[in-house]
């Protein structure tokens, strides 16, 4: 199927207008009758747009020997999180993993064993009582990795 096919098919399935899907691209309505005619084809910027509002890759808009597009409802958004936002969650995860799980060592240490919290406490180099900073950073740990992975829960 050629990109003409493709473009009128998605066009069509969605229950567009050339005029429709064209206010929705930001192109007149006669390159939308061009595109789908074969007349012209569309630039790369245009064809991400029209990937991207079809939610389907490039490759299937490009190759002439795919078969029929399967496409998403349009303007919905199921692509795979960028590889920035995913690390972003990944490391959100380990620290407020990471700070959970150091709260639940110091507390299981307080509780069976209150020498050795108390031997925590005065090996601290800082001034302060050794528990309460530990306490604080797991606290923080907790926090930090709670707003990673809330961080970017209000962008869907």
């Amino acid at each position: 199927m050629a990109l003409s096919e493709k473009l009128y098919t998605l066009r069509k399935k969605s229950g567009l207008s050339q005029e429709q899907l064209a206010e929705r691209l930001n192109v007149s309505r006669q390159a939308i009758s061009k595109w789908e005619s074969g007349a012209s084809t569309p630039e790369s910027d245009k064809l991400i747009a029209i990937s991207r509002y079809f939610n389907v890759s490039l490759d299937s808009l490009m190759k002439e020997d795919d078969g029929p597009i399967e496409d998403a409802p349009p303007g919905e958004q199921n692509a795979p999180a960028p590889a920035s936002e995913r690390t972003r969650r990944l490391v959100g995860l380990t620290v407020c993993v990471g700070g959970v799980v150091c709260l639940l060592i110091w507390g299981l240490l307080s509780l069976l064993s209150p020498a050795s919290s108390a031997g925590i406490g005065e090996s601290s180099r800082i001034a302060l009582d050794g528990n309460g900073i530990y306490l604080l950073l797991c606290a923080a740990a907790v926090v930090a990795g709670a707003v990673l992975l809330l961080k970017g829960s209000g962008k869907r």
